[in-house]
Order: structure tokens, then sequence, then C-alpha cells
């Protein structure tokens, strides 16, 4: 008989399971136990938080979930941030926990149980409120099934988080030789397939885009999710459209392509706004149409009662959710795409060009400032410079993710991801770490010092894992994006940090680390970064008195009152 913990890890064997992020502790070490034996390999960070943005990031970078696996109460309580992201950011995602249940000592004024029972804590109620579906197996044949289950829930239409509460008797058990039911083969139980349109609706799509003088493509997070970045590039050239980008959608379509407008959203760029609100046809395409990228629903940017819109979405709950579609196409954004571009095209006189003008977003005077401190908009622009179609840049929550989602025009696909599903500070630099991990990619992770510093640790994991990501930290000693809120000094408490001194910080983790004022100086710094085969801090000092909300607010967000996020 085969112990149902080594069961487990051969059934991520047989998935193709190359890492799991974790912290060993609990059940789970019953699991942890198998690892050195197999071909998955154990990613421990300096906790659960760290593990679970990496394993968020891992499944958003590969298509295949990451792993996250340790003790339930941590992974119920760090450990919900990257399965929050996960879930807005429709990222594939398997947890494997526990509920340190103690055995017979659980409903005895309980120590860390997390089963539900009186006097402990609920564990499954707090999985049901952040994952797709999460499953309590009593049984070894439960379990192994149950795992199975959540890696075929993690992909199966909108892509999320899973996750699989381990009992004690169920993990330490044997696997009986037959079960009935039976435990079929992990490959065969786990399989998924597409979903595509109907004729019906493709049709109706093909009529309104080739009936359109101004056609636009508003490409969200779902094109990431399905990597139909070609499909995507098929549909714009067929069509002669224009294409725009929500926030999570960045890099889904280069943006030095000639068809490329920007970022749209309250503080994306004016062109891109400006081309959607101009569209007699949008075809929105993985994309939810949140406040943020709606500009709060100004009355000027989207009109459906002016403008035909196709909603292409994997989820029906999803397309017209926000504006009424006039159609929708549901099913997988490559399959929705592809039958796009079989079925029909058009042509126009306006989309290139006025692409052209909507690009002049991606710049300003300040792009060329040699002030000192470092203007943001400048510090963007040398990031720009050393990204290319091998470099991935990861971004954080607060106005450094403003700055490079305007001055950081994308060469190719795949080259930026941000958080911006539940948008926690703290997420670039696992990510980044993640993403190293994953790829042969340059990778480079920017945030500011709040953010930064949340998960700093995760800079001694890269060089623990032998990975070399450049951290960029965005740095004016404050919570600058909340600072700017102020409308005096002083005026919200809990904006502004101590000096820390990340250089010393880099040095102590064993990574090298820079400060900079100037922005040649970081021009050279992120050349070295990437050269170099050891992590990189690189502390930029910023001005902080460049305020983001009032430079990059849209003329269509100002219009609802500047609602601020």
């Amino acid at each position: 008989m085969t112990a149902t913990a080594e069961a487990i890890v051969e059934t991520l064997e047989a998935l193709g399971v190359e890492r799991v992020f974790g912290y060993p502790g609990g059940r789970v070490i019953e699991l942890f136990d198998h690892l050195p034996d197999s071909d998955v390999d154990l990613v421990r960070p300096r906790d659960e938080r760290e593990a679970s943005v990496m394993a968020e990031m891992h499944g958003r970078l590969t298509g295949q979930p990451g792993v996250l696996s340790g003790q339930g109460p941590w992974i119920g309580s760090l450990g919900v941030i990257g399965q929050m992201e996960a879930r807005l950011s429709s990222s594939p995602m398997v947890v494997l926990t526990e509920a340190s249940e103690r055995g017979d000592y659980s409903t005895l004024a309980p120590y860390q149980q997390a089963r539900g029972d009186y006097g402990g804590l609920d564990l499954p109620k707090i999985l049901d409120g952040v994952t797709k579906e999460h499953w309590f197996p009593r049984t070894p044949t439960e379990t192994l099934r149950s795992v199975q289950l959540a890696f075929k829930h993690a992909v199966a239409g909108r892509p999320g988080p899973t996750a699989v509460v381990l009992d004690g008797t169920g993990v330490t058990q044997d696997v009986p030789d037959d079960p009935v039911p039976p435990v079929w083969d992990p490959v065969q139980q786990t399989r998924t397939w597409l979903s595509r349109p109907t004729a019906e609706d493709v049709a109706a799509a093909v009529d309104a885009l080739e009936d359109a003088e101004r056609p636009v493509i508003v490409a969200g997070n779902g094109v990431h999710a399905a990597k139909a970045y070609d499909e995507l590039a098929a549909v714009a050239e067929a069509y002669d459209a224009v294409v725009a980008t929500s926030y999570l959608g960045k890099s889904t379509f280069p943006e030095t392509d000639e068809r490329a407008a920007g970022v749209i959203g309250s503080f994306g760029h004016e062109g891109a706004n400006r081309v959607v609100s101009e569209a007699d046809a949008l075809l929105v395409v993985g994309c939810r149409m949140n406040p943020m990228d709606t500009n709060w629903q100004a009355p000027t940017f989207i009109r459906p009662d002016e403008q035909t819109i196709v909603h292409a979405d994997v989820d029906t709950r999803n397309a017209g959710w926000v504006y009424p579609a006039d159609v929708g196409l549901i099913g997988d954004a490559k399959e929705s795409l592809r039958e796009l571009v079989e079925a029909g095209g058009g042509e126009n006189d306006w989309a290139l060009e006025r692409a052209r003008e909507a690009r002049e977003s991606f710049t300003a005077p300040e792009c060329d400032s040699d002030a000192s401190p470092i203007l943001p908009q400048r510090a963007a622009k040398e990031i720009q410079a050393v990204v290319d179609e091998d470099t991935l840049v990861t971004a954080d929550s607060g106005n450094n993710r403003f700055w490079l989602l305007n001055y950081l025009q994308t060469p190719a696909v795949r080259t930026y991801f941000g958080s911006g599903g539940v948008g926690g500070m703290g997420w670039a630099t696992p990510a980044a770490v993640s993403a190293a991990l994953a790829t042969d990619k340059d990778v480079l992770a920017v945030a500011g010092d709040g953010g930064f510093t949340m998960t700093m640790t995760s800079v001694e994991t890269a060089v623990e894992y032998g990975v070399a990501p450049t951290f960029v930290v965005l740095n004016d000693t404050s919570l600058g994006m909340v600072r700017q809120m102020q409308h005096g000094p002083d005026d919200i408490s809990g904006v502004e940090f101590h000096d820390t001194d990340f250089v010393k910080v880099a040095e102590g983790f064993g990574a090298v680390g820079r400060r900079v004022t100037t922005g040649d100086d970081l021009a050279d710094a992120l050349r070295e970064g990437k050269a170099s085969d050891v992590p990189t801090v690189v502390d930029v000092r910023i001005d902080r008195e460049q305020d983001m909300a009032e430079t990059l607010q849209s003329s269509f967000y100002a219009q609802v009152g500047g609602l601020h996020e």
C-alpha cells in the first residue's frame, strides 16, 4: 500500500508540477516529507504571504496551477493575500493545507484547530470566501480525488484558486489497493475542454465589426489568461481596429505596435481613453470593466446607447455585466478571437492615424528631466530603456504602478504584469522571484518603499534559490498615494515612513544594494542589475512632490469628481 501523503506527491508529479511554494507546519509536513524523493521542488520563502504571491504569479505566468502549501491557520491568514489576488486576477492556483485538528483533541479547548468546531477557527469558511472551490476530504480516496478536482477546477472556465484541506486521518492512512469508487488516472481526470461562442453570436459580432467605421478593441486580463496574443493581433489586423488595454491587460498587445493606443482607465492614458470614447464599435475581450477601467462610469466615456458593444468573456455572467452588450461571445478568449478572424474582416481610414496620436500619451516633458531627486516619470522611462522582449516587469500597487502604466511602453507581449486583482501592496517582489524561477527572462520588480518593505525578505529567497531579479524601489519615504490625498499637512495619519537603508538591507540578504538620486545613475544601476548573477536592490530616490493623481487623472475621471481609489 501507498501512504496518502506519498500518493498526493505522486499526483503532483504526474500533473507536471515543478515546484510547491510553501512553509512546513501541521499535517502538510506529511507531504513535505515525501518531496525530497520526488521531482517536485519546494520553494520556502520567509512566510505564507510571500509563498501565496509566488504561487499566484506562477499560475498567472505559466497557465498551470501554482501550488501553495502550509499549515491551515497561516494559509487562512497570511496566505490569503495571494489567494485573493488569484481569485480576482483569474490565476490558477491549488492550495494544499490542513486544519490542525489534533485528532481526538480537536474538541478539547483546541489549540490552532481550524476545522470549524467550537473554540477553534473555521478555515473552510475562510476558503469559501476566496477560492473558486474547496474540499475537506476525510478518507484517502476522497483526498486523492479532491486533489485531482482541485487541479481541474483551477483551470476550468475562468481560472482561479482552489483548495484541499487535508484531514489528519485522511492524509496519514494508506490508500486502498482497489478503492470503490475508484481513483482514476490524474492526467485523465483533470482534463478540461475549451468553450467557444455560438455561430449565431459570432455572425452578429462580425456584422457589428464590419459595419464599424471606428472599431476599437479593449483587451483585458482574459487575453493573458488564455494566452490569446496572436489571435488578438490577428483580429486587430483583420478588422482594422485600434487596440487599448485595461490595467491588467497591459502587455497583451505590444504598446509599440502601430495599432496600440495604450491603457484606459481613471489613471490611464488620455489618448487611449479618448479613442475608446470615439469608437462606434467596441470589442471588449476578457475584461470585466471595473470602475477603474471605466473611469468610474463617466457618462461621456462608454455610451451603450451610441456605441455597439461586443463583449467576449469566458463567463456568461460577465458579458454585459457593467454596460449592456449588443453581442456576447461566450468562450475562451483564444477561441472567440479565432472565430472572428476566420469569419470576417473590414477596413477604414481611421485606425492607424488615431492610434499614432493616442500613443503620444506615453511621454511627457518630465520623462527627460535631469532633476534630483529623480522625477518618477524619468524613472519609468529609464526602466523602459532596459525592457526588451526578454524582460518581464512586475509592478506593485500604489503610485508606482500608475507611473509605469503611463510611461513604460511595453515592446512585446508578456513583458508586464501588475497587482490589480485585489491590488495588495507587497505583491511585486515575491512575484518577481516566482517569475525568475519559472522563466529564463530578466525580471524587474518595481514597488514603492511601502510595498517593498512588506515583502522584502523575498530578496533573501531569490538569493537562496539562485535567481537574480532586479528590485527597483521608487522611494519617497511615505505611502505616497495616500499621502497625496491629504488636504493639508498631517491631514491623514500614518503616511510617513522612517528612511530605511535598503542598501544595507539588500547586503544583509546577500544581494547587491545601490542608492541612486539621478536619472543617469539609475540607468547605470538598471543595466548592471540586469547583467548581475545575484539579486540587486536599487533604492531610487524620487521627487515626492510629483502628484500622481493630479498629473495622470483622465479628463473623464475628472468629470465624476475624482473619486480616487
